[in-house]
């Protein structure tokens, strides 16, 4: 492992300082290539009126001298023409001005362009690259614990750096055959129910963390392996009154009048786990249920029967059919109920009445805990939910 993170790294610091040569030469030709043309411009807008004032001046001199060799001509002449060449020479002197001549700027007020630069720049650039980058040991932040869940894995993390200050986490996971990571979790928990798990297969996660006010991200911790053996949690397929996602974990009910109990496909909750429901609202009915039973039953309309134990939408806590003193919320848009038991052992299961379970079921931070006694051992139970209108929609996990 030393070894071989000790290569990765190096090749990482390697590639990373190439790429800041090539950006940061090509900032520089950007910059260089901007102030040149800053002195391409102003070289063309200053010499532009120099140039037009040369050319009068130039135009100037020049009709000076040729009415000059015209006067000369004229008084070379003989006597008939010179009075003629002289008139003509007087007239032409007359109109034109060899006294006005175009102002030209003084020294001062012509540019004269240089280069500004701040060698001061050398010594900042000197020292955040001297800062810049660093090498860990180890990153401040390792996983530590995977938990087996229905077509899922909890996956726990915790900082071995106590000087760090974590802001957010990342995880990361992909299946052993894949060959890239991706996100899976960024937030400030330091768990996280990764959901759409395929069962029986090797899955690499790692992680890593964000120090208080930075932008950059930790080191990835050493990655590991992690997986489930527990299939997924999925509603039956077929009943009329509910549309199921692709993954069967959700259910819709429909606008369909057909009524009834929708059950899981398979026994999947086993004691010692903690069932949840997610669910969007749609008009609530007392008969409504959200539960777990010990079998399915074809023909009833509600878990609020015998063998099962439920919730209805409106908070109602039902033991075998029959609704219990303590009450939780209603069930609101988004909220989450959830189904927690485990096994009060009271004597052999072969013999009725001596099998009971300590149920908790939680709504909206709020939770009551009772023993649902059975005459018969359930090492795993189906869950369901009926509701009497349309909009309901729940997820399970």
């Amino acid at each position: 492992q030393i070894k071989d993170s000790a290569t990765l790294t190096r090749d990482v610091l390697e590639q990373h300082f190439s790429d800041l040569k090539g950006t940061l030469k090509k900032l520089l030709d950007e910059r260089l290539m901007s102030l040149l043309q800053e002195v391409d411009v102003i070289e063309q807008e200053s010499i532009k009126p120099l140039d037009e004032c040369q050319k009068l001046i130039e135009h100037g001199v020049s009709t000076a001298e040729d009415l000059l060799r015209e006067g000369e001509s004229a008084v070379d002449g003989d006597v008939g023409q010179q009075n003629e060449k002289l008139c003509n020479f007087t007239k032409k002197a007359l109109h034109i001005q060899l006294d006005s001549l175009p102002e030209v700027p003084s020294l001062v007020d012509v540019p004269c362009l240089s280069a500004q630069l701040d060698d001061c720049l050398l010594t900042i650039l000197k020292n955040q690259i001297f800062r810049h980058g660093t090498v860990a040991s180890r990153p401040p932040v390792q996983l530590e614990e995977f938990v087996e869940k229905p077509g899922g894995i909890l996956v726990r993390w915790c900082k071995v750096d106590d000087d760090f200050l974590a802001q957010d986490y990342r995880l990361q996971y992909r299946k052993s055959t894949a060959s890239h990571f991706e996100d899976v979790y960024v937030g400030s928990e330091t768990e996280f129910n990764v959901l759409h798990i395929d069962p029986n297969v090797d899955y690499q996660f790692r992680v890593c963390a964000r120090g208080d006010g930075r932008q950059e991200w930790s080191p990835w911790s050493v990655p590991q392996i992690g997986r489930t053996t527990l299939v997924p949690h999925e509603w039956t397929t077929g009943l009329e009154g509910y549309s199921l996602s692709s993954r069967r974990n959700i259910a819709l009910r429909n606008d369909s009048q057909s009524c009834g109990v929708l059950y899981s496909k398979a026994p999947t909750y086993f004691c010692g786990q903690t069932l949840t429901f997610r669910q969007t609202v749609g008009q609530p009915d007392r008969r409504d249920s959200l539960g777990v039973c010990v079998e399915q039953r074809n023909g009833d309309d509600s878990l609020q029967r015998d063998k099962a134990v439920c919730i209805s939408t409106n908070g109602a806590v039902f033991v075998n059919g029959k609704e219990m003193t303590n009450q939780l919320p209603a069930v609101t848009s988004g909220s989450t109920v959830t189904f927690d038991m485990e096994v009060v052992q009271l004597g052999p299961c072969n013999e009725g009445g001596n099998f009971k379970l300590r149920v908790t079921i939680s709504s909206n931070n709020r939770e009551v805990v009772f023993d649902w006694v059975l005459d018969q051992c359930c090492g795993s139970l189906y869950f369901g939910c009926s509701f009497s209108y349309p909009g309901w929609k729940v997820l399970v996990f």
